[in-house]
């Protein structure tokens, strides 16, 4: 696979890997009409309060066409920006593809985003309508309308009583649309006007720092990585179910739906996040993708276990590393430990394996670094977990994991048409169709990340080894430098300790002084059943965590989970939060990032007050 440049930088590592393909141009609208073809019953579903409903392809067609009409009429030109505000629901696939047939440009919004921080977004774009899914959300539009010029009509998914000035029932607006008269005929001719280099979709980043850009993704973008990612790791099963419930305001998800809906596969929307569980049993999908949030919640969840239980699962989770590491090595477990797996599979991972539904073939993770530990421990529970890599600008997928090729650790092996090269200070570079046009209205950052020769700068650090697969490190601008000139990659630290079942976000510290501190947001459901054993008291979650035994908890987990670390990457100290990170603070982002920066500001004084105190008396 290897080819072109010297590749080899050293026994079992490389510099460069490739997977050539010659992929099909084509656009989203192509993938749309295709899909709609297929005439088949269930395409979309949503839950009702009778439980779940089904929406045909045929609906989805009539209901795409009537938005479209209705954009028109009311002025809407190829080019103009379209904005989407609203939780996973069939009707955001139904805006996003009425806004793609008419040759608008889609621009995503997080739903979770206060208004405050949605302001710049649609200034930036100047969006000229906006779609949003609740009354309440419209109530945000409503804090920041006057200062969005362009912004000419707001359309309600939901039926509110009185939509006000400016503003539209998705109902009423497909009413509009219906009453056009326009024909089949016509929609497709609008819609196949689309060309595959014409921009589809601006995605702002919400990046750890700075204002958000805007990404200019084309359809060729996207549609190359549908057909690689289609290609490459889903193939498809007739009997597939897949679900959404990541924000569709993340090229992550909505490009998988894409993908999904291009086949014919029904996907069943899950607007929030706590009705997962509830989704999974009902529907049972064979296809899921998440963060490793998600898979980090799933994990603790079965860890909480108390008492003989918790014995029992401890012990199971052995088995399911043991087993997991001998079968990926390619090798056959014993009978002791093929025995053992048995056991543990009808006691603990057969009943996990149900409350995901039963049927699942497998997750995909992405969009942040998942830990081996939990991948390895479901994978010997009978539950896949592909880990992907990829960023906004990339469409997203560059590298993913598959079932007959995987590598726990790494995030796979290059998609077809994926170019990956290692840069001399270890930076991951890409080069590929599905690298982004560039950022919107911004030449000068374009010119940052994309350099003559057509590779993107990622500023994520990683190695390839003698196989292919793509290993993420850290975070180029993420390194910390302590003020002895020492290097200290945080991620992995922050990733063993979040492991702790008292742990729930772990943040390293330390940069330019003179020895690492770990922020720790302590898991409080675990944290106080601890605490309610040793008898300790308190009256609220600021209390807990400022007890100087929550703190020697803390310390003693991440200690333990710490072994191998070099010596001047061990924090020296930890710091006990009182409260989870906030989107509204402005901690993480709204795919759940934290922003280091951030965070030291919000605890500048916890943390100058803990530098003050004397350091362990071995590091002085």
């Amino acid at each position: 696979m290897v080819t072109g440049e010297a590749a080899v930088a050293g026994a079992g590592v490389r510099r460069y890997a490739a997977n050539p393909a010659d992929l099909p141009r084509g656009t989203l609208v192509d993938l749309f009409l295709e899909a709609i073809a297929l005439e088949r019953a269930r395409a979309q579903l949503h839950r009702a309060e009778g439980g779940w409903l089904s929406i045909s392809h045929a609906e989805v067609s009539a209901r795409v066409q009537s938005i479209t009409a209705a954009m028109r009429a009311y002025g809407i030109e190829r080019g103009d920006r379209i904005g989407i505000l609203a939780e996973n629901r069939p009707e955001w696939a139904w805006a996003d593809y009425a806004a793609l047939c008419g040759g608008a440009l889609t621009v995503p919004l997080y739903p979770t985003l206060p208004a405050t921080q949605m302001a710049h977004v649609l200034r930036h774009s100047a969006c000229r309508m906006l779609f949003v899914s609740t009354a309440e959300q419209l109530a945000k539009v409503g804090e920041i309308r006057a200062d969005l010029p362009a912004l000419e009509r707001v359309v309600v998914f939901d039926e509110v009583a009185t939509p006000g000035a400016g503003v539209q029932t998705l109902s009423a607006l497909m009413e509009h649309g219906v009453a056009q008269g326009r024909s089949d005929a016509e929609f497709r001719a609008e819609a196949k006007r689309a060309r595959p280099d014409d921009v589809a979709t601006l995605i702002y980043t919400s990046g750890t720092t700075g204002e958000p850009k805007g990404v200019m993704l084309t359809h060729a973008n996207v549609h190359s990585n549908v057909i690689a990612a289609t290609r490459h790791v889903l193939k498809p099963h007739a009997d597939d179910i897949a679900l959404s419930f990541l924000p569709l305001s993340h090229i992550f998800q909505r490009m998988v739906d894409f993908q999904i809906f291009s086949l014919g596969t029904p996907i069943a929307y899950v607007a929030n996040i706590d009705l997962v569980a509830q989704a999974l049993e009902e529907v049972r999908p064979t296809i899921v993708v998440a963060v490793p949030r998600v898979y980090e919640k799933l994990y603790a969840k079965v860890l909480a276990a108390t008492g003989v239980k918790r014995r029992l699962v401890l012990w199971a989770r052995q088995v399911a590393l043991d087993w997991a590491k001998i079968t990926l090595a390619g090798d056959s477990p014993g009978a002791a430990l093929r025995v053992q797996h048995t056991i543990a599979d009808r006691l603990v991972y057969s009943k996990l394996r149900a409350k995901l539904g039963g049927r699942l073939r497998f997750f995909v993770s992405g969009s942040a670094p998942l830990s081996p530990q939990i991948a390895l421990f479901f994978y010997g529970a009978g539950v896949v977990i592909l880990e992907g890599y990829g960023l906004t600008e990339t469409s997203p997928v560059t590298n993913v994991n598959q079932p007959e090729a995987m590598r726990v650790g790494t995030v796979g092996k290059p998609i077809p048409g994926t170019e990956i090269r290692i840069a001399d200070d270890g930076e991951i570079l890409v080069r590929g169709p599905q690298v982004m046009k560039g950022y919107y209205h911004n030449e000068a950052a374009t010119r940052e990340v994309i350099d003559e020769e057509g590779w993107f700068h990622t500023g994520d650090i990683g190695s390839i080894d003698e196989d292919d697969f793509l290993r993420i490190t850290d975070r180029k601008k993420d390194l910390l430098v302590t003020a002895g000139g020492k290097n200290v990659a945080p991620q992995p630290i922050q990733n063993a300790v979040k492991m702790s079942r008292y742990v729930t976000e772990a943040v390293l510290i330390g940069d330019r002084r003179p020895y690492t501190i770990l922020m720790v947001v302590p898991n409080f459901e675990t944290v106080e059943e601890w605490g309610r054993q040793q008898g300790l008291s308190w009256d609220s979650p600021a209390a807990l965590a400022a007890d100087p035994r929550v703190r020697k908890l803390l310390e003693r987990e991440a200690a333990q989970r710490l072994d191998g670390f070099a010596r001047y990457e061990l924090p020296k100290k930890v710091l006990p939060l009182a409260r989870e990170f906030s989107l509204e603070r402005g901690e993480i982002t709204p795919s759940l990032k934290v922003k280091r920066q951030v965070v030291e500001q919000v605890y500048s004084d916890q943390i100058e007050a803990l530098y003050a105190e004397p350091a362990p008396a071995s590091d002085q």
